[in-house]
């Protein structure tokens, strides 16, 4: 990779993305124009986009607020036509869709989903070897994703950089079944790094040179890894920025306040890895236990976290929880995944599920109770940034973990922000308005509203009081094009995992 570049630069074809040029629109490039549904698409089709009226539903627009009891909804093609109570009377020409006992949410705007899954060799009750390995999923996770609801993601960190380009371009041609993407560059890593499948900086300038290459040839965001140093850091953030391109971190070598300093857009995983109290911290070094010493120390409401949410409010960095990554590893109660997800997981996926389980069964008590204290630390911290105006997004972070899966792992990012403390309705802000606001699109996408985009999830039940029921996904519009949920899970049974 390091020789291409080198070629790549000397050849003189960075020129892509740093020729003078229109200012990037991120809007443009997520959300295109709809194409009408190909071959391959169509038999997920279950509504074509028109004039549909759906009748006698429950509304939660996604701003917040209450739900809207006995509602109709009109869209009119890719768009909404209006909101309007269901005793108003209906205009011509519209086809109905009985709502009665289900509720219409906004599509979902997953902030931290994937494409790839790590492959863990060896895998036992003892561990796994070294190195990691990745497989990529872009038959499966797409149509996880569309069939839970999430009518747009954002990638946050490409390993195989073309094969997300080529998907997005697939799917907004109506070629492939998907959501939108907002498709992130390779990852920005560290030169001393042990994650291999990545490619590992040699400083600042390769930095520059990574970042204006893949805006060329088509990236819209840009993510640093938990082992990259600052100056580093910093380099990537100013070429992303100077290129219209939002930069997001998990970090560790770095501090939450250096990479605040630095200019970053969101900082990944919530609080989980934030190292800025660390007793013993090297600048630019990822200690071994990560953030754990400065998650336990920043007591909720205390001095570090009050000026810590306060700096990242003040410079506007958004923050992702991915709360559904570390629930089984911490958690004090863990609810088992559901059959239907157990069964789109390939036998490999079903075996590192089991031994997690199984794991978690013979943990050592003083372990569990050091996992659970940090658990409801991330939980508080969370729910105390979202409190004091912060901008949090939620997302599953599918990369390894048998029970983090795409598209269900979404809908259970929302679900343990209402064990965080948050209200039904607040958490689905997080997962719809929230991630919108953050890529810009808001005033399109993310929530419900006449003249807004037709992307809207109709479900069974009422997730405004029992957030469960977000799972039972009845019909996934996106371009106000209505998709049938069981017909792409069912091709996908014992897939994810495997392609």
């Amino acid at each position: 990779m390091k020789k291409q570049i080198v070629a790549l630069a000397a050849c003189g074809m960075w020129a892509g993305a740093a020729m003078a040029q229109e200012p990037f629109d991120l809007g443009a490039a997520l959300l295109p124009p709809p194409a009408a549904p190909g071959p391959r698409v169509q038999p997920f089709v279950k509504q074509p986009a028109g004039k549909i009226a759906i009748i006698h539903v429950r509304v939660i627009d996604g701003t917040g607020g209450p739900a809207q009891s006995d509602m109709t909804v009109l869209l009119d093609g890719g768009k909404i036509a209006a909101v309007q109570p269901a005793s108003s009377a209906l205009p011509a020409g519209y086809a109905t869709i009985d709502g009665t006992g289900h509720s219409l949410i906004p599509g979902i705007v997953g902030m931290h989903d994937h494409q790839f899954r790590m492959v863990l060799p060896n895998l036992s009750e003892e561990g796994y070897d070294q190195p990691k390995l990745t497989d990529e999923m872009i038959f499966s996770t797409p149509r996880l994703s569309l069939a839970a609801g999430v009518t747009t993601l954002r990638t946050t960190g490409a390993l195989e950089a073309y094969v997300d380009l080529n998907m997005k371009q697939a799917i907004d041609a109506g070629e492939l079944p998907g959501p939108h993407m907002d498709i992130t560059g390779p990852y920005l890593q560290g030169a001393h790094s042990q994650a291999f499948p990545m490619h590992h900086l040699s400083g600042p300038d390769e930095a520059r040179r990574l970042v204006d290459y893949w805006a060329g040839v088509g990236m819209t965001s840009f993510k640093a890894h938990k082992d990259i140093p600052l100056a580093d850091l910093k380099a990537g953030v100013e070429e992303a920025h100077k290129l219209g391109r939002k930069f997001a971190a998990h970090l560790c070598a770095v501090t939450y306040p250096d990479a605040i300093a630095a200019g970053i857009d969101s900082i990944e995983h919530g609080f989980w890895y934030n190292t800025q109290l660390q007793a013993d911290k090297v600048p630019d070094v990822c200690p071994r236990t990560n953030g754990e010493e400065t998650l336990l120390a920043m007591e909720p409401g205390g001095e570090d976290a009050k000026a810590l949410i306060k700096l990242l409010i003040d410079n506007r960095v958004a923050m992702t929880s991915t709360l559904a990554l570390f629930e089984l590893a911490y958690a004090p109660e863990y609810r088992l995944r559901t059959p239907r997800q157990v069964a789109v997981m390939s036998p490999e996926v079903r075996e590192e599920y089991l031994l997690q389980l199984y794991g978690r069964q013979i943990e050592d008590p003083a372990v569990t109770a050091h996992s659970n204290a940090m658990w409801q630390r991330e939980l508080a911290l969370e729910k105390e940034f979202f409190d004091a105006g912060g901008l949090l997004m939620a997302g599953p972070d599918p990369t390894g973990w048998g029970d983090v899966i795409a598209g269900f792992g979404d809908q259970r990012a929302i679900e343990l922000l209402v064990q965080a403390g948050l209200t039904p309705v607040q958490a689905i802000k997080v997962g719809t308005l929230n991630g919108a606001t953050y890529l810009g699109v808001d005033d399109r996408i993310g929530s419900i509203a006449a003249g807004k985009n037709a992307d809207l999830v109709l479900v069974s039940g009422d997730p405004s009081s029992r957030i469960e029921d977000i799972e039972n996904v009845v019909t996934v519009f996106k371009d106000g094009v209505g998709y049938d949920p069981e017909k792409l899970l069912a091709t996908v049974q014992g897939a994810y995992g495997r392609y």
